[in-house]
């Protein structure tokens, strides 16, 4: 984890940035020495997102479950799928 203060990314912004590239990891920011903000390259914070919402996803369905909402194998997804793509 790196952290730097806020005037840091307004003088060496490139440097900043590079260092979010070569770790993957944000860069967090202080302000009077308090943590203000976090900075990370678009790549990261994308494959976080794409992670995050596969969380969600899966966290879904297990509610579904727990709730009685019917589930399916693989193979009736395959089947149902299969189906949907002949419709079209």
């Amino acid at each position: 984890m790196t952290i730097i203060a806020s005037a840091e990314i307004r003088n060496n912004y490139n440097a900043v940035i590079d260092e979010c590239r070569q770790t993957g990891e944000p860069v967090y920011l202080t302000k009077n020495g308090q943590g203000d903000a976090v900075v990370m390259d678009i790549e990261t914070f994308e494959r976080r997102e794409a992670y995050f919402r596969a969380q969600q996803m899966v966290f879904e369905a297990y509610v579904d479950q727990f709730m009685g909402a019917k589930s399916y194998s693989v193979g009736e997804v395959a089947s149902i799928v299969n189906e949907l793509l002949k419709a079209k």
